[in-house]
Parts: C-alpha cells; sequence; structure tokens
C-alpha cells in the first residue's frame, strides 16, 4: 500500500508543469484569436487614397484585447478563490494573502493591458498608426469625449485600483469588495463596444454583460481551483465543492445570455451557416456545449474521486476543460473583430439608437392594447425573474420534501409579484417609457410600489433560512450562516432604519427627477436600468420594514409601523402635486432628442404623469394598511396562545401568577393586605385565565 500511494504521488500533476498549462491556455487563446480575425476580415487591407492605422493596430488591438480579458478572468478568479471559495475567518488567511498577492499581479498586468487595448482603439478608430494619437492631450480628449474611451479608461482605472491596494488588503469584507470592484470593472466595454450597434441594443449590452460575467467566474474560477488541488492546498476540496455550484449557474448565464446576443445580431437563423460570423459562432457553440459535457463529467465522476483523495483525474480534465475555454475565448475576441451581418444599417434612424429599439406608434385615445401588447425583451429582468421564481420553487419543493409546509398564499404572492415585475420591464409599459413621461411614471410605481408589497409578503428570506443546509459543527460558514449574518449586519441595521428607508423611498423620487439625474440616467440603457433596479430596491426596502415578514436586526412594533407608512404617504402625494402643478419640463433635454410628432404637448403628459402618481399611491397604501392591521391582530393572537401555553403547562413561568405576585410585594411593602381580586385569576367561558378588571 506504502508503494502504491508513493508512485501514485509521483504520478500527480505538480506545481511546475500548472505555469505550462497557464501560459499554454494564453497562447492558444492569442493563436485563435489571431486566427479568427484574420478569417472574419477583422484586418482589411489598406485601399490606396484611405487613411489606414496600419498592420500594428490591426494585430495588436486583438492581442491586446485577448490579454485583457485573460487578466481580468484571473483577477476576478484569485478574488473569487480568497472571498469565497476557500473557507476562513474574517481575517484572511496564510493562503489567501498568498492568493491574494497573485490577483494584484494579474490586475497589474490587466491595468497595462487595458491601457493598451484604449490605445490601440484611439489609433483604429481615427485611423492612424499608434505613434501619432499617443499624445497626453489626444488620449484625454478621447477619454472624455467618445464612450468606448471612457470605457477602457473606467476599466483600467478598475484594475489599477485593485493593483495597488491589494495587496494591502488583510479581511474578508476587504476581499469581497475588491471581488465587486473587480467584477464591476468587466462592465463598461460591454455597453459601448460591438453589441451596442445592434437593433435591439438594449438586450444586445445587457445579454453581453452578463455573458462578461458569467465567463469571468467560470473560467477565473476554475483557473485558480486547478491551482489550490494541484498545489495540493488543504482547503482545496472545499473549495471545488463551493465553486461547483457557481460553475453550473455560470454555464447557464454563459448560455442564455449567449443565444440572447446571437438572436439579436443576425437577421435570420440562416446567416449562422452563410455569413463568418454565424459560423464563428457556430463554433463558439459547440464549444461551450464540450465544455458542458466537461462540468457534467466532473460532477460525476473526478468530484467523488477528489473527495476520495484522487486528484490526478481531476487536474487533467481541468486542465483540458481550461485549454478548451481559451480557445473559446478567442473566437470571442475575433467575434468581437467580426461584423455581423446587416451591420452598419445606414436605415437605423439616430431616435432608435437612443432607444435601441423603433419608435413605437401613438397610443392614441385607448392605449390598453398599445401597452399589453407591444413587447421589448430584457436579459436582465427575464433571467432574473425566471432564476428568482425557480429558486423559490426549489425552497419550497425542498421543504414539502422533508414533511415541512410552507403558506400557499406566499408562494402565489412571490410568483406574482415575479409577474408583474416582468410586465412592467418588457411589455408596452417598459416600450412606452422610454417615450413618454406618464408612462415611465406608471412603470416607476408599479415596480416602487406594488412589486414590493408582492414580493414582501413572500417572505424569501425565510424560506431560504428554512430551505439551506446549515453548516455542520467545525465547517466554514455556508450560504445559510451568510445569510443570517447579512440580516443581522451593521449595514442592513442602518438601512432598515425606518427614518432611512421611508427617506430612500421618497427621497429617491426627487432626487432624480428634479435633477438632471433623470435626463442622464435615460440617455444609456445601462443608466435606465440602474434607474429601474433602484425604485424597486428602494420599495422593498420600504415595505419590508412596514409589512416585512422576514426577520431583520430592527423590527419596528406595529403602532410604530403604521406611523412610518403615515408619516411617509403624505411626502408621496407632495412629489405627485409637484408634478402635477410644475411650469418646468423634466428632463426636457431627452424628450427633444426623441423625435416624437404624436406628442401635442409634453408639459400635458407630464401632468398625466403627475396624475399617475397620485392615484396609483393610494391603492398600494390601502392595501398595505389592510395587511398591516391583518398582521397586527395576528400578532397579537399568536402572543395570547402563547400566554395560554404557558399557562396551561404551569413550568413556573405563569405571567398571570407573575404579576400577581409583583401586585402582592408592593401591598406588603405598603403595610396593607393584598386585594383579593389581585392573588386569584378569575376564570373566563374558555377555560383560561385572565386579569381581573380591578387589578
Amino acid at each position: 500500500m506504502a508503494t502504491e500511494t508513493t508512485t501514485r504521488t509521483k504520478r500527480l500533476p505538480r506545481l511546475p508543469r500548472l505555469p505550462l498549462v497557464l501560459a499554454g491556455s494564453v497562447g492558444l487563446a492569442a493563436a485563435v484569436a489571431a486566427v479568427a480575425v484574420w478569417s472574419g476580415g477583422g484586418t482589411a487591407t489598406a485601399i490606396p487614397g484611405i487613411p489606414d492605422a496600419g498592420a500594428l493596430t490591426a494585430w495588436g488591438l486583438p492581442v491586446a484585447r485577448t490579454v485583457t480579458n485573460a487578466a481580468a478572468t484571473a483577477t476576478v478568479g484569485a478574488l473569487l478563490l480568497v472571498a469565497v471559495l476557500l473557507p476562513g475567518g474574517r481575517e484572511l488567511g496564510p493562503a489567501q494573502l498568498r492568493y491574494l498577492a497573485w490577483a494584484a499581479a494579474a490586475a497589474v498586468l490587466w491595468a497595462v493591458a487595458s491601457a493598451a487595448t484604449l490605445a490601440f482603439l484611439l489609433s483604429d478608430l481615427f485611423a492612424q498608426p499608434v505613434a501619432e494619437v499617443l499624445s497626453p492631450a489626444v488620449l484625454a480628449d478621447f477619454v472624455a469625449t467618445d464612450a468606448q474611451g471612457r470605457s477602457y479608461a473606467l476599466m483600467t482605472g478598475a484594475a489599477g485600483v485593485i493593483a495597488t491596494l491589494g495587496v494591502g488588503i488583510g479581511t474578508a469584507r476587504w476581499a469581497r469588495l475588491a471581488l465587486v470592484v473587480a467584477l464591476i470593472g468587466l462592465l463598461p466595454p460591454a455597453f459601448t463596444g460591438h453589441s451596442s450597434e445592434a437593433g435591439n441594443h438594449d438586450a444586445a449590452v445587457t445579454s453581453l454583460a452578463l455573458h462578461l460575467l458569467g465567463v469571468a467566474v467560470w473560467v477565473g474560477g476554475l483557473v485558480f481551483v486547478l491551482v489550490v488541488v494541484a498545489r495540493r492546498e488543504e482547503q482545496a476540496v472545499d473549495a471545488v465543492r463551493r465553486f461547483s455550484p457557481l460553475a453550473a449557474w455560470a454555464l447557464l448565464a454563459v448560455a442564455a445570455s449567449g443565444i440572447v446576443n446571437v438572436a439579436v445580431r443576425l437577421p435570420s437563423p440562416g446567416d449562422a451557416f452563410t455569413s463568418r460570423y454565424g459560423l464563428m459562432v457556430l463554433a463558439k457553440t459547440m464549444a461551450l456545449a464540450a465544455l458542458g459535457g466537461v462540468g457534467w463529467w466532473h460532477r460525476r465522476r473526478t468530484l467523488p474521486a477528489l473527495k476520495d483523495g484522487a486528484r490526478r483525474g481531476f487536474v487533467r480534465l481541468a486542465a483540458g476543460e481550461l485549454l478548451l475555454m481559451a480557445a473559446a475565448i478567442g473566437l470571442a475576441v475575433g467575434l468581437s473583430r467580426t461584423p455581423a451581418p446587416g451591420a452598419g444599417d445606414a436605415s437605423v434612424s439616430a431616435t432608435d439608437e437612443l432607444l435601441g429599439f423603433t419608435m413605437p406608434p401613438p397610443l392614441g385615445d385607448f392605449p390598453w392594447p398599445g401597452l399589453f401588447t407591444r413587447w421589448h425583451f430584457d436579459p436582465l429582468f427575464a433571467f432574473g425573474t425566471a432564476a428568482a421564481a425557480l429558486l423559490y420553487l426549489a425552497g419550497v419543493r425542498k421543504l414539502r420534501a422533508r414533511g415541512d409546509t410552507w403558506p400557499v398564499g406566499r408562494t402565489v404572492s412571490w410568483l406574482l409579484g415575479m409577474a408583474v415585475t416582468v410586465l412592467a420591464t418588457m411589455s408596452g409599459l417598459a416600450v412606452y417609457g422610454k417615450v413618454l413621461f406618464s408612462v415611465h411614471m406608471g412603470q416607476h410605481m408599479i415596480l416602487a410600489m406594488t412589486v414590493p408589497i408582492l414580493l414582501v409578503l413572500g417572505a424569501p428570506a425565510t424560506l431560504a433560512l428554512r430551505a439551506l443546509p446549515a453548516a455542520a459543527k467545525g465547517e466554514p460558514d455556508g450560504p445559510r450562516e451568510v445569510l443570517l449574518k447579512l440580516l443581522h449586519s451593521r449595514y442592513v441595521k442602518v438601512v432598515s432604519h425606518p427614518a432611512v428607508a421611508g427617506l430612500l423611498f421618497i427621497g429617491s423620487a426627487f432626487a432624480v427627477y428634479y435633477t438632471s439625474l433623470f435626463e442622464t440616467l435615460m440617455r444609456s440603457h445601462l443608466g435606465h436600468m440602474v434607474m429601474l433596479v433602484h425604485f424597486l430596491a428602494a420599495g422593498l426596502l420600504f415595505f419590508w420594514v412596514v409589512i416585512g415578514i422576514d426577520p431583520g436586526p430592527r423590527r419596528p412594533p406595529h403602532l410604530g409601523r403604521l406611523f412610518v407608512l403615515i408619516l411617509t404617504m403624505p411626502f408621496h402625494s407632495w412629489f405627485s402635486i409637484s408634478l402635477m402643478s410644475s411650469s418646468d419640463l423634466i428632463g426636457a433635454g431627452w424628450w427633444t432628442l426623441l423625435d416624437r410628432p404624436w406628442v401635442a404637448d409634453a408639459m400635458d403628459d407630464q401632468y398625466n404623469a403627475g396624475a399617475i402618481a397620485w392615484a396609483t399611491g393610494d391603492i398600494p397604501v390601502l392595501l398595505t394598511t389592510i395587511i398591516l392591521a391583518v398582521q397586527w391582530v395576528r400578532s397579537d393572537q399568536r402572543e395570547a396562545r402563547r400566554i395560554d401555553r404557558q399557562i396551561d403547562r404551569g413550568d413556573g413561568n405563569d405571567p398571570l401568577a407573575a404579576y400577581n405576585a409583583y401586585l402582592a410585594s408592593l401591598h406588603a411593602r405598603d403595610g396593607r393586605p393584598a386585594h383579593p381580586a389581585t392573588t386569584a385569576p378569575t376564570p373566563t367561558h374558555t377555560g383560561k385565565t385572565k386579569y381581573s378588571e380591578e387589578s
């Protein structure tokens, strides 16, 4: 046995082989990207008389993008390992600090490659060699005036922050913050790059952003899981166990977002077989399918073997998976330089580019058919609501499988909230919400005052706490413990204070609409999406404080919740009346950019927006008051039943006996005999006891 174990140990892949795998992955990605760029026509031949950026830019830009993607993925993977995958406490352990240094080194390469991409991009757009455009003044003007310049400058800044401050991080909280910064740093180019030119650029850029996040988590996590297994870290099995569900969700996000992006950009399914862009998409799809098969094999064979101490199979299969991922990344870079069929169509108007879709027709005197028959797909809300509904149903199924009950009303409320969210973000409300202020206000009111009521009554946190398994003794915190810590954290304690929740709920409306923020957010899909998510989040926080079922660090009494509701709603009415009586057009610059010949008077539309805000606010407030009253009555009934059970048990915790003893002690201290009514309970018709009216 000893000889066999020694032989097996010698055959295990050791650290000297690991750099070869990583370097080979980067080299393979660069080679595939170069071939894809050449075959896709990304390096067009120079035409005499027309300016050309030169061969250095033609080949340097895709290579710089490949290195940027690889370094960003490595940074995310290392930070994911430190902040999520490796077990630990508040202070980072030696292994976590070591991989944090790896993250900082990868961030340095990310910052340098992103800056090089910025320079090559400037050269490509100006059709001049790199040496002629590399001046501080030109670069500063490019960053200040061009969206793509700003996006890569933001990415370079995010990478620079991680590279500079990463080595000084010593706690898990700051490591998680660095991971969030890295993930956010990936996103700016998605909103200004190739996909933003698609016909439905709202769906294209959102799906591309989800695609980038999924790839970064999947590939980066796999790289560093492979590293910890190959290095024989003590916590390798725990890291792999935690990464497995993340990889599955990342694969789902990559596949779904890729399908949406391709569907938006290909005019017809036949173009997938007749165009260079479509053939590259098919090759990338086959690579993704192969990766899904490898992931299935991991779950079926190598992960159980890894738990038993056999690491060779996992390392070999993960190394092959990494090479396949590198080829897929190279294809993605080639796709970014390959024009899609129909790209550059001159028929797309400036208004269509602003909206992300074709200008809809007028609603007419009967607006309801148009609001509920025109749909606009949004991947963020589509995938988000689908995932939330499926996770909720999975939790309910788990409870019922073990014999526990879960109120049907809560499930119905949650699913209805998801359905209303889809209606508000993808129906005609979303289409006309960008064109008419009145429809936008209706969309705002639904997301901020209707959907939150339905969702908080679904009690998702309570369901998660009951469905998620608790970590075994001695093991690191699992999802259930993390959720508990979050619900009782200092941050949640501050934002869930009734005053803070009410201020965010009402104050955000004034801050958005009575400043230039509304116009700024409406000009970009990212800004518009952030605005809608903010309205939903502010409503969830406020109604969780007022009628929420889920536990939290601060649960005001029912009378206090009613006071918060009564105090907040007049400010909502004030906001609505101010819109109706305002003489200044809110977001005038945005409405001016839109070509709306069928809008006779924008001020009338703004007046209608205020009327909608006022009218639609009364019904949710009335429903909330009724729900709060019902919860109050039920709480009193539960408390009465609890006291009755204590009295029936006779375990010495009888609150009536304690109260009578307290009154008797007061009489004894004053030298007076106790009143008979204070020493004996009065029977009731229910057979229980109650305090006498005299006492």
